[in-house]
């Protein structure tokens, strides 16, 4: 049976000096979320640690990668890794920018369970068989006010709006999962605009990040569970980093949080975000700890950098990392993310290199385990049942 897809279209630790995160050079601006901290009721927070593993951290208290330093990767693409694609229609092809994925999907059993729909760059809802609605890294616009407007004032790049990601879809989530709290993936005005009815799921050190108004959060160390009826939510590890203020000479917060997979079980059914991450051992370590995965959302993009692509490559997978990662996590299907008309292309070539490489990529090694893994390639606004 083949994977259904609708269109929804509603109106190595690296230091403080490296950011896959818009750096703000006016100091006044970075200073000012720390002096105007909202008023409200107090959260209510939550520590949760798994009982038989403890996570990295060192003695001043930053959070680390399980293995730290310099990876060893499975293969890299050399050259020629951009080659146009008959299945991308973009208004131009070199670089490729603003595309639409016209190919063939992955003939699949749709037997997951799961709902998936793709709002862009790493937001995700996923809908399970019985009703729960899970946003993953919901962000709605550019970036948390001063830094959108010092972005904009310093005219910096304004990604487009994700699809479909409306009030509707925030208010009607159960639980809500963040994978870290860089820019890009985390915004306080989405929070005010989710509520507090459902759960929040974050990593270790991230409560502190949130507005205060009641919201119920829960801050989860690697392999640590929380369960809502039949679903089960397991935080995993990542190979990344976090930090979100610097204020020269007063404050940074690097690594002061810490950062999160997230994997879903439902019915006997797996779902794998991995959030921002580079390729390390620990997606070994996840399949020998759960099993092969249903459904693996892998990120493929910010990994390229002119001067310092190996430090993006290390906290950020390319497409034959994320590819790699696949055939290591066991996935029936892989969907990746990162790309797209609604992506900041921070760490790219353009909107939709990182899926060219991808198909590039894909199509040269069909003869070993990384090109024979299932791929749903989805545009902004889609949703699929894998």
């Amino acid at each position: 049976m083949r994977a259904k897809i609708s269109s929804q279209k509603n109106s190595s630790q690296t230091n403080s000096q490296f950011r896959g995160v818009p750096r703000i050079a006016l100091p006044a601006l970075a200073l000012l979320p720390l002096l105007l901290t909202g008023c409200g009721h107090p959260n209510i927070v939550k520590i949760h640690h798994a009982p038989d593993y403890k996570q990295p951290i060192s003695k001043e208290g930053r959070y680390q990668n399980t293995y730290p330093g310099q990876q060893s990767y499975p293969f890299t693409c050399e050259a020629d890794c951009y080659q146009a694609q008959t299945t991308l229609q973009c208004q131009s092809d070199s670089p490729a920018e603003q595309c639409r994925y016209t190919g063939p999907q992955a003939n699949i059993e749709n037997t997951s369970g799961f709902k998936v729909r793709w709002f862009g760059h790493a937001s995700f809802q996923i809908s399970t068989s019985d009703g729960q609605q899970i946003l993953l890294d919901p962000v709605t616009e550019q970036f948390d006010w001063p830094v959108n407007w010092g972005f904009h004032l310093l005219r910096g790049f304004s990604r487009g709006l994700p699809q479909g990601l409306n009030d509707q879809i925030l208010s009607n989530a159960n639980v809500v999962l963040y994978s870290h709290i860089h820019y890009d993936h985390f915004n306080k005005a989405d929070i005010e605009r989710i509520g507090n009815k459902p759960d929040y799921l974050v990593p270790l050190g991230f409560a502190d990040h949130f507005p205060k108004g009641a919201y119920r959060i829960n801050e989860m160390a690697w392999y640590s569970q929380q369960n809502f009826s039949s679903l089960q939510i397991h935080a995993v590890p990542a190979h990344h980093f976090s930090n979100r203020i610097l204020v020269p000479l007063v404050y940074e917060d690097f690594a002061k949080s810490a950062w999160n997979g997230w994997l879903l079980q439902s019915h006997g059914k797996s779902l794998f975000f991995a959030g921002d991450t580079g390729y390390s051992q620990h997606f070994k370590d996840i399949r020998q700890r759960y099993g092969a995965i249903d459904v693996c959302l892998l990120p493929i993009a910010s990994y390229y950098h002119k001067e310092d692509g190996a430090r993006y490559r290390n906290v950020h997978t390319t497409p034959e990392d994320a590819l790699s990662a696949a055939v290591e996590l066991g996935c029936k299907v892989m969907i990746p993310w990162g790309y797209g008309n609604a992506s900041w292309k921070m760490g790219d070539h353009s909107s939709h290199s990182a899926l060219q490489r991808l198909l590039t990529v894909r199509q040269r090694i069909q003869d070993k385990p990384e090109g024979k893994v299932p791929l749903l390639i989805l545009n902004e606004g889609e949703e699929v049942r894998p």
